[in-house]
C-alpha cells in the first residue's frame, strides 16, 4: 500500500507516467492494479464514461456471457470473489457490469482513470525511450510503457450500405447500444445479422415488436445455453475453490473446467456411444458439446457426427418447413464459427409476426427513408438493428495511429495480417504490449483466464525491466516470424480456417484472411510464456 500511495502522489497532475493503459475493461482494470502493486504510475484512458469495456458498450437486449459466471470472474483475489455472489449460470450484461464496478470500487481504480476519452495516436520516441499518447480531448502524455487493453471485440462494424444516412427511423448497433435502452413496443423492426448478438437479442426484440424482419447471411449453429439461477450450494462450493480452480483452468485448452474434453476420437466410439456422448453434452448446455470427441475440431469425419446431431436437434424446434433449411447451417463445420448459445432463438421464428430473409439469395441493395431493399423488395421499418459484429482482434488497435521505430505505422506493418510474438508485442514497437492480442489464445478461451495470464506476464516483465534499469523490450523479428508461422501451422491442422468467420477477418471487406487466435490452447501457451520469461525473455530484444 505504501508503494501505491507514493505512486498516487507522483501522478496527481502528471503528464508523464510509467505506463499508459488504453481501455478500462477487465484487462485494463487488472493491469492498473498490478502496476500499482509495483509502485509505478499509470493512467488509463477509456472511451466510455465508466469501466466495463465490452460489457459497457454491449447493452443490447439479451446480452449475456457465454462462459459460466462462476468461471468468468477474476481469480487473483480471494477477498474479491468471496464478497461477490453471482445469480445465474450465465451472467447477463447488467450483472457483469455491476461486478466490474464493484471491483473498481474495491480496488479504488477510478482515480487513475480518465473516462470519455479516446486514444487517437501513440508514437515512440527512440531518443527519449518514451511513448507519446494523444487523445481526442487534447491530452498529450508520455510514458515508458504503452499497454493496449482495447479488447478483441470492441471495434463495432456498421456495413457501408447505400442510403443509411437517409433512413428516417432510428438505427442501432448491438456493440454501441444506448445506455437508456430502446423500447421496440409496437414498432416494425429489422435486425441485420444472426451471430451471437443477433441470436441473443432477436427473441427479446420479437417480444416487443409489432413485426420483426431478420436478415440472415449465414445460418449459425445454436445450442441451448441451459441458463438457470445458481443454487446456494453451487455458489458456496465455488467460493471455497475458485483460486485453485483458476490454476487448474490455466492448464486446460480453453481455460474452462466446468466440463472436460473427451480423449477418445470419434472413430473409436460405436455409433451408440457417439450418440450418448453428444446427447449428454447437448443437454449439459454451453460449449461442452464441442468436447464430445478428441478430434471434433480436427477431422471432418468426427465433426460431421456432431454437426448432424446438432442440425437434427435444431430441426426439432422449427415448425415452419419453409424456413427450416434456411436456419440450419450446412456450409461450415460446427464450432469453426463462434458457437452461439441461445435462449428460445429458433422458437422465435415460429411466431407469425417474425419474418426471415436470406440475403444470400436476396442481397441487401440499399437502405431507404423507410426501410431496407433486399432482392428488389422493400421491407419497411421504424428501427434497424445492426447485429453485424466487430473488426475483431485488430480493429481497435489499427484504428489508433500507432507509430514505432522510424515512424513505422502498426496499421502498415499489419496490412497483410497481424504479426506478433506470443500475441504480446510486435517487432519494431518497443515497450508496447497487447493484452490478448492476435497470436494468443484470446477469443478461443475463457477471456478472463487469458487476460490474467497476459497481465501477470506483462507486470512481471515490467517489474524486472524496472529493477534492472533496462530501457526497452520488443520482439525480435525472427522470433516473431517463427511464431506467426507456428500459429498458422496450428490453425491449418484444425477445421477453423474452413469457414468465413470473424476469426479469419472474413466479416470485414478487404481484411486479409488469416486465422488470428492461437489454437494450441491456454495450457500449452502458458508453458511457452513461462519458458520465455525463465530464459531472460528469449525471443525479445532488451535495450540497455
Amino acid at each position: 500500500m505504501a508503494q501505491e500511495s507514493k505512486a498516487a502522489s507522483r501522478q496527481a497532475d502528471a503528464t508523464e507516467f510509467d505506463a499508459v493503459i488504453v481501455g478500462a475493461g477487465f484487462a485494463g482494470m487488472y493491469m492498473l492494479h498490478r502496476l500499482r502493486g509495483l509502485g509505478l504510475t499509470a493512467r488509463v484512458f477509456e472511451a466510455g464514461d465508466g469501466v466495463g469495456g465490452t460489457w459497457y458498450w454491449n447493452r443490447y437486449p439479451g446480452a449475456r456471457c457465454d462462459v459460466e459466471s462462476l468461471e468468468y470472474q477474476y481469480g487473483f483475489s480471494d477477498e474479491i470473489q468471496r464478497d461477490w455472489t453471482w445469480t445465474e449460470r450465465y451472467a447477463a450484461q447488467p450483472e457483469i457490469l455491476r461486478y466490474q464496478n464493484y471491483v473498481a470500487d474495491k480496488l479504488d481504480l477510478r482515480r487513475d482513470m480518465q473516462f470519455s476519452t479516446r486514444v487517437t495516436a501513440a508514437a515512440y520516441d527512440e531518443r527519449a525511450g518514451l511513448w507519446t499518447v494523444e487523445t481526442d480531448r487534447g491530452d498529450r502524455v508520455q510514458a515508458k510503457f504503452c499497454i493496449m487493453a482495447t479488447g478483441c471485440l470492441s471495434a463495432a462494424r456498421v456495413p457501408d450500405f447505400d442510403g443509411l444516412n437517409e433512413f428516417e427511423g432510428a438505427w442501432y448497433h448491438t456493440g454501441d447500444w444506448p445506455k437508456e435502452g430502446v423500447d421496440f413496443t409496437g414498432k416494425r423492426v429489422i435486425v441485420i445479422g444472426t451471430g451471437s448478438s443477433g441470436v441473443q437479442s432477436i427473441p427479446l426484440i420479437a417480444e416487443q415488436a409489432a413485426h420483426l424482419t431478420v436478415f440472415q447471411r449465414t445460418a449459425n449453429f445454436t445450442l441451448p445455453a441451459g441458463n438457470r439461477p445458481l443454487p446456494k450450494d453451487e455458489i458456496e462450493r465455488s467460493k471455497k475453490t475458485l483460486l485453485q480452480d483458476r490454476q487448474h483452468a490455466r492448464t486446460t485448452a480453453g481455460g474452462i473446467i466446468c466440463f472436460e474434453y473427451s480423449e477418445t476420437p470419434a472413430a473409436e466410439m460405436t455409433p451408440e456411444e457417439r450418440q450418448r456422448e453428444l446427447e449428454s453434452r447437448w443437454n449439459m448446455g454451453g460449449f461442452a458439446f464441442l468436447g464430445a470427441f478428441a478430434d471434433l475440431m480436427a477431422t471432418h469425419e468426427a465433426n460431421h457426427h456432431a454437426a448432424e446431431y446438432a442440425r437434427a436437434r435444431m430441426r426439432e424446434v422449427i415448425k415452419d418447413p419453409a424456413i427450416v433449411d434456411l436456419l440450419l447451417p450446412n456450409d461450415h463445420p460446427v464450432g469453426v464459427k463462434r458457437l452461439c448459445l441461445d435462449t428460445h432463438y429458433l422458437e422465435t421464428f415460429n411466431q407469425p409476426h417474425v419474418e426471415l430473409v436470406d440475403v444470400r439469395k436476396a442481397p441487401i441493395e440499399k437502405i431507404t427513408k423507410t426501410g431496407v431493399v433486399s432482392g428488389g423488395k422493400e421491407y419497411e421499418a421504424d428501427c434497424i438493428v445492426f447485429a453485424t459484429g466487430f473488426d475483431a482482434m485488430t480493429g481497435a488497435l489499427t484504428s489508433i495511429d500507432i507509430a514505432g521505430r522510424n515512424g513505422v505505422k502498426l496499421s502498415d506493418k499489419w496490412a497483410a495480417g497481424p504479426r506478433t510474438y506470443l500475441g504480446l508485442g510486435s517487432a519494431g514497437f518497443p515497450n508496447l504490449f497487447f493484452i490478448t492480442g492476435p497470436g494468443s489464445p484470446s477469443v478461443l478461451s475463457n477471456m478472463i483466464v487469458s487476460i490474467e495470464q497476459h497481465v501477470e506476464w506483462i507486470a512481471d516483465c515490467i517489474g524486472r525491466l524496472t529493477e534492472g534499469n533496462i530501457r526497452s523490450i520488443e520482439p525480435k523479428k525472427d522470433a516473431e516470424d517463427v511464431w506467426v508461422e507456428h500459429v498458422n501451422e496450428l490453425a491449418a491442422g484444425t477445421l477453423y480456417p474452413q469457414a468465413n468467420s470473424w476469426y479469419m477477418g472474413a466479416n470485414i471487406p478487404g481484411k486479409p484472411r488469416i486465422f488470428m487466435p492461437y489454437a494450441g490452447g491456454v495450457g500449452v501457451y502458458g508453458e511457452k510464456l513461462a519458458e520465455v520469461a525463465a530464459a531472460d525473455y528469449e525471443g525479445f530484444e532488451l535495450g540497455a
